[in-house]
């Protein structure tokens, strides 16, 4: 048959199982669905759900796994601004509440800014900086990127803007 959420969930707990799910294991399944915002949808069958809806299944059943440091590569790629948002939200969620961290590569400057506590940039294969969100200045992206930038604030929060569009 076809799979569902909870059950695409329920697979990143096979290498803590023996032959059938503890009653543990479901607790995590459903407090991971819950987390992510999906419970709701726990019985829907996965190739029934949205870009975005896929990515916090994913993320859900990375947490059954209780792993210490999530790694993430480009988990807003292929979806729209407002599931960009959602499962950008959902991860700082799950980080803060569950004491770990993420890691994730990400093209987006302003995206990584508003999300990140730290940035790490790389150039050429190599750490290029390491800094804080307001550490970031527009003489690091020109050297990197090959771009002059101004960094403007609305609010608390920095944006790059480049200077010859």
């Amino acid at each position: 048959g076809r799979m569902t959420a909870f059950d695409a969930v329920l697979l990143g707990r096979k290498p803590h199982m023996g032959w059938r799910a503890s009653a543990r294991d479901l607790r995590l399944v459903e407090a991971a669905l819950r987390h992510v915002g999906l419970s709701h949808l726990a019985l829907r069958s996965i190739d029934r759900m949205s870009g975005g809806e896929l990515q916090k299944v994913c993320i859900a059943r990375a947490l059954v796994q209780e792993p210490q440091i999530m790694l993430l590569d480009e988990p807003t790629s292929s979806l729209d601004l407002r599931n960009q948002l959602e499962v950008l939200r959902t991860i700082r969620h799950v980080v803060e509440g569950h004491g770990m961290a993420a890691i994730m590569t990400m093209h987006d400057l302003n995206t990584a800014l508003r999300f990140a506590h730290r940035l790490l940039l790389i150039k050429d294969g190599r750490v290029h900086a390491l800094c804080t969100p307001d550490e970031l200045g527009p003489e690091v992206i020109e050297s990197v990127y090959g771009v002059a930038v101004d960094i403007v604030h609305h609010g608390r929060q920095p944006f790059i803007i480049p200077k010859d569009i």
